[in-house]
């Protein structure tokens, strides 16, 4: 039923390689057609559960947050340059980028998913960076060397075009290794990492072609001119200034007394490493984030041998208790299937709940799930089961954990099985990592077993196979032929009448033709045995299986949930038993080492490409040895904001690498220069921290200002939005 009418569902998936926003829009357009010339009156059709909808939304709010970082971003710039012509230079240069990386978007075959939105929306921070630092830079000598803008132009690109191709090479090599994982992270990392390596290597051109031009042809010399600007503004710029100044002045002070002193220095250096060590065991591990997708299930299990029309009355119960609740739009109910084990049967049922959208309620899946637990407790005639859908559409069947218990004794004993099955869930749901643990085995339906006596049918005439297709037809019905009446095609189902199918024992009162014609009863070679056994049978990897699903209890992420059942299965699985995982669990359990393996191969190529830039193997360690601040940073912000480890947080450090390689590269490129025109090496490295204080803070501050909507996004995605954003 579909809110409480008669409906027929029908479920629909795309085949690999399809764009799911196209063939959902297909799908509804060919439904509208469909309607319009085919429906009787009073027929409607609805669409219950839309991939598209979630997508939809978490794009929405992607594009919204790629707005408002653009905005904050032109804001940070405005703020240090003072200018609104330098506010402009940085700001075309992030359109002619991203257009650009649309281009090779196309041609490498991506589509606009989330996974290359977040990476343009982290493209505009680091696209304006290399702009910001080019006109940073003419700023810097039009003011100290009183140049004008075509002059500072070209005296500033001699001084900063290396940095500019350094930190292009940097940033888009860290991604270039991550391209090649395998593996569903693999498609993950894949998208993201190419679509920024070709935004950022697009800001490298244009930092060295475009940006120049317009600085020639856009900035004036105002400094030591502020008559352009109105009271207020020159008052807060006047503030800034003097704020700036004084940060500048007292930095210098602080690297003049560490710079030199390598034990200091070190000693930070481990105390952020082993921070960040220790911060990373805190930080809880998970895959892809379970995103509030705006849908319910709910999984029906009567008890054995219960009828359709009693599975129904809990179905419907269910639909009644959703449908009362403000923030659900519409209510499915099924009889006869199971949406966890795609099997069909009496004792099977299924609800499927539609929110509403986002913004139109305050609850999210999760608040709704322990409300309706809280509702339907008083039903009794079933275990009814409420979860959400897997992460990505058609990566197992249900959000939370999804595993198989192997029974490789070769026994084939099922009732041990059970036994097996129903200790281990019950051990899980002792575990405080794990919630909801239970499983779809069961052995207890009602059956019955027919013995045929050979020696005896052989007598009768009868063979069992006879006996069989006899029984097949009287009881459970045979189609026969066709037949044509009033220009309408009827079928022919062959069937006893339901008075002499009623019992088990009408079977003995049922005839059959031997082979010389005779009719011969069942009864004389046949005997009925009730026994109990499993209404379906799952073998996974060629093993009879019993399937387990739950859910990470709140507070604890599916990695610790993981590493509880990999701890419950050592102490608890007895001799013969064994399990695997299936959905996204299985690539979670598996994953391994490969992410680390990446992040050593991102620092070798990082390393090498400076090496071969500064000509020397101990100037790229200064670059290196910054990263474990910045990760203790990062994982520390994960921990503060509550959430995992997972597949956007990796992306996210991969992201890191290029971050702090390119603030690392603006000193040291300027420190190197210094060092060639006479300075100490301490001298040199002092010049460099001061003088490339501003464009490190304004790329840093416009970096992180592009951020923040992420950071804060709530609404659809808003658990990617937030990891990656920390």
């Amino acid at each position: 039923k579909e809110n409480g009418q008669p409906s027929a569902a029908i479920l629909l998936k795309q085949r690999p390689g399809s764009n799911a926003k196209d063939v959902i829009a297909n799908i509804k357009k060919t439904m509208a057609d469909i309607k319009q010339n085919s429906f009787p009156p009073g027929m409607n059709y609805t669409v219950s559960y839309d991939v598209s909808q979630f997508l939809d939304a978490s794009i929405h709010e992607v594009l919204k947050t790629l707005v408002e970082a653009f905005v904050l971003v032109a804001l940070v710039v405005f703020v240090f340059l003072q200018d609104w012509r330098s506010t402009l230079i940085p700001i075309i240069a992030v359109p002619v980028s991203l257009v650009g990386t649309f281009f090779f978007m196309q041609l490498l075959g991506f589509s606009l998913n989330l996974i290359t939105l977040f990476a343009l929306v982290l493209a505009i921070g680091i696209v304006v960076d290399n702009a910001i630092v080019v006109v940073e830079a003419v700023h810097a000598k039009m003011e100290h060397s009183h140049m004008g803008p075509m002059r500072a132009t070209e005296h500033a690109m001699r001084e900063i075009s290396g940095a500019i191709i350094a930190i292009t090479l940097v940033m888009s090599a860290v991604f270039i290794p991550v391209a090649f994982m395998e593996g569903p992270e693999g498609v993950f990392y894949r998208q993201f990492s190419l679509t920024m390596a070709i935004a950022i290597v697009l800001s490298g051109v244009t930092a060295l072609t475009l940006t120049p031009a317009l600085c020639a042809l856009f900035l004036k010399n105002l400094h030591g001119d502020g008559h352009h600007q109105p009271t207020r503004l020159q008052r807060f710029f006047a503030g800034f200034n003097r704020w700036y100044d004084g940060l500048a002045g007292r930095y210098k002070t602080l690297i003049a007394a560490i710079g030199n002193r390598s034990v200091v220095t070190f000693a930070i250096l481990l105390g952020f490493s082993v921070g960040a060590g220790l911060i990373g065991k805190s930080v809880p591990t998970g895959f892809i984030p379970e995103e509030d997708q705006g849908t319910i299930y709910a999984n029906i299990t009567a008890p054995s041998g219960a009828t359709l029309e009693r599975t129904e009355k809990v179905s419907n119960e269910v639909q009644r208790i959703a449908s009362s609740l403000n923030e659900v739009a519409s209510v499915s109910s099924l009889a006869g299937f199971s949406i966890l084990s795609d099997g069909t049967g009496s004792v099977y049922g299924m609800n499927l709940i539609n929110l509403k959208n986002w913004e139109e309620r305050a609850a999210s899946d999760k608040d709704l799930i322990r409300m309706l637990e809280e509702k339907t407790r008083h039903i009794k005639d079933a275990t009814v089961e409420f979860f959400t859908p897997p992460p990505v559409p058609g990566y197992g069947n249900s959000s939370g954990f999804e595993m198989r218990l192997l029974d490789k004794t070769g026994s084939d004993d099922l009732a041990r099985l059970q036994t097996v099955a129903d200790a281990f869930v019950e051990a899980l749901n002792k575990r405080p990592e794990i919630t909801n643990a239970f499983t779809t085995f069961n052995v207890s339906f009602p059956q019955f077993v027919l013995h045929i006596d050979g020696d005896k049918a052989a007598q009768k005439g009868i063979t069992a196979d006879n006996a069989m297709s006899t029984l097949q037809t009287l009881i459970g019905s045979e189609y026969a032929t066709n037949f044509i009446r009033f220009g309408q095609m009827y079928k022919v189902m062959v069937q006893t009448l339901p008075e002499y199918r009623a019992h088990p024992e009408d079977l003995m009162k049922l005839y059959l033709k031997n082979d010389a014609g005779k009719m011969v009863p069942f009864s004389s070679f046949l005997s009925v045995e009730k026994v109990y056994g499993p209404e379906q049978v799952t073998r996974y990897n060629m093993y009879p299986s019993a399937m387990v699903n739950g859910q990470p209890a709140p507070g604890y992420s599916s990695g610790q949930a993981i590493a509880a059942i990999k701890d419950v299965a050592a102490q608890k699985l007895p001799k013969g038993f064994g399990y695997d995982w299936a959905g996204s669990s299985r690539d979670q359990a598996n994953a391994g080492n490969q992410a680390i393996f990446i992040f050593l191969i991102c620092l070798t190529f990082v390393y090498l490409l400076l090496a071969a830039q500064y000509e020397s193997f101990l100037l790229p360690f200064a670059v290196i040895l910054s990263l474990p601040i910045g990760v203790f940073g990062a994982l520390g912000f994960l921990l503060l904001m509550g959430l995992e480890n997972n597949i956007y947080a990796q992306i996210a450090m991969v992201m890191l690498i290029g971050i702090l390689g390119k603030n690392a590269i603006l000193i040291i490129e300027f420190a190197a220069l210094k060092h060639k025109e006479g300075m100490t090496p301490f001298e040199a490295a002092i010049e460099g921290g001061v003088l490339r204080l501003r464009p490190i803070l304004m790329t840093s501050f416009a970096f992180m200002a592009g951020l923040l909507p992420l950071m804060f996004a709530s609404g659809a995605g808003e658990i990617g939005n937030n990891t990656i954003g920390s």
